[in-house]
């Protein structure tokens, strides 16, 4: 991750521009105030960047939960605050290096609000999970122009390798988003996917509620897969593959195929190391009969009118407040230089919670960088929040 040590960190007066980058505000962490927030804007993305003082060592990065990708923004934006600030610079992974050109002469990267209010339709969509370093996702998509593809990934060195091919390669039907795949299923409209590829997901053998396969995932997979459609996973792992036998058992209607030790058209550089280690390759795939009905939520991401109150927010902190839809975590409180204040939030279900972050200023909230997904779970959580911010 680009991060920069320096000599002391210096708050600059906001809001104020440096070159083409924008600073908003800066929080400070409630308490012990060893972290500060600086709300960022750079090329119509919002980001933090996060200072965070330990012993007598200053880090300035990029904050985890708001990091765009590429990680030229944040390079830049690092470098844009130091140079405003006049803060010495003790010792730096970051590169002056401009913009890979490759990285500007496309639009195939794409936020989670692009596909919650533009998704693609009328014609046939593939979506693949994970696509690590992209060479199964860019072989399909090279192979099947008439096919739109959408990658999944959360590992921003993979999408930008892959942002690079795509623009080598001039595939235009291909996006990528950084994004996890069970939060992005659940805003996929009903019957419109032929494929999904789950290709070597992580095993998490000790945290297996973290696999990306689960009952949840498969249901929404099933509801977004047109009739005929497949969901098709390829692991190494047997120990995966036995827990996706069972469950692809479980919905009442679906058929599913196991195969072992297949050839496909192209595999990945681990593939090749797994195959000269002569480890066993699994296909589970699994095949939809039915069509779903289409998916409605009631609500919107929207606080009451009535002003929100400084006082509330002692109240509110630093507590988890669980349900049966899920769970709402106010992780950590911080206060805006100028007024307001900001609480650092985890939400919506168990397994797939998103962070984000609630600001509030003059009695006024909003989410930051971007609104929840629109899953029940999120929509019930904001419920929870609101009431909780009027008492």
């Amino acid at each position: 991750m680009p991060h920069l040590h320096i000599n002391s960190f210096n708050p600059i007066i906001v809001p104020v521009s440096a070159g083409d980058v924008s600073f908003d505000f800066i929080a400070t962490s409630r308490g012990d105030g060893k972290e500060s927030l600086i709300a960022t804007r750079y090329k119509n993305r919002d980001f933090f960047l996060l200072h965070k003082k330990s012993g007598d060592k200053n880090l300035l990065k990029s904050d985890k939960i708001t990091r765009p990708s590429p990680n030229f923004l944040v390079k830049h934006a690092l470098l844009a605050y130091a140079n405003a600030s006049g803060c010495t610079i003790v010792d730096s992974n970051v590169d002056t290096a401009g913009e890979n050109a490759h990285l500007k002469t496309h639009d195939a990267l794409k936020s989670v609000d692009f596909f919650v209010d533009n998704f693609p339709l009328n014609r046939e969509i593939r979506l693949e999970v994970g696509f690590g370093s992209a060479r199964h996702l860019l072989h399909q998509a090279a192979n099947n122009p008439d096919v739109l593809f959408i990658g999944l990934e959360i590992h921003k060195p993979s999408i930008e390798q892959a942002l690079k091919q795509i623009t080598i390669q001039n595939l235009t039907n291909l996006m990528v988003l950084d994004y996890d795949a069970r939060l992005f299923l659940e805003f996929v409209p009903s019957n419109i996917l032929s494929l999904i590829y789950v290709h070597f997901p992580v095993p998490w053998d000790k945290k297996p509620h973290r696999r990306v396969i689960g009952d949840a995932f498969v249901n929404e997979a099933i509801r977004a897969l047109g009739v005929g459609g497949r969901l098709e996973l390829r692991t190494d792992s047997e120990n995966y593959y036995r827990f996706a036998l069972e469950t692809y058992s479980h919905p009442i209607k679906v058929d599913f195929e196991v195969r072992k030790n297949q050839e496909i058209a192209i595999v990945s550089k681990y593939e090749d190391r797994w195959k000269k280690m002569e480890k066993n390759i699994y296909d589970v795939t699994l095949i939809n009969h039915e069509a779903s009905e289409e998916k409605k939520l009631e609500g919107e991401f929207v606080f009451t009118n009535s002003n929100i109150s400084d006082a509330i927010l002692p109240k509110i902190e630093r507590q988890t407040h669980r349900r049966d839809w899920g769970f709402l975590n106010t992780e950590a409180s911080f206060d805006i230089d100028g007024g307001g204040w900001m609480i650092r939030l985890a939400m919506g279900s168990f397994d797939r919670p998103e962070h984000l972050y609630l600001i509030v200023k003059n009695g006024v909230g909003h989410y930051f960088p971007t609104l929840p997904v629109r899953s029940s779970a999120n929509l019930s959580a904001h419920t929870l929040l609101n009431e909780l911010l009027h008492g």
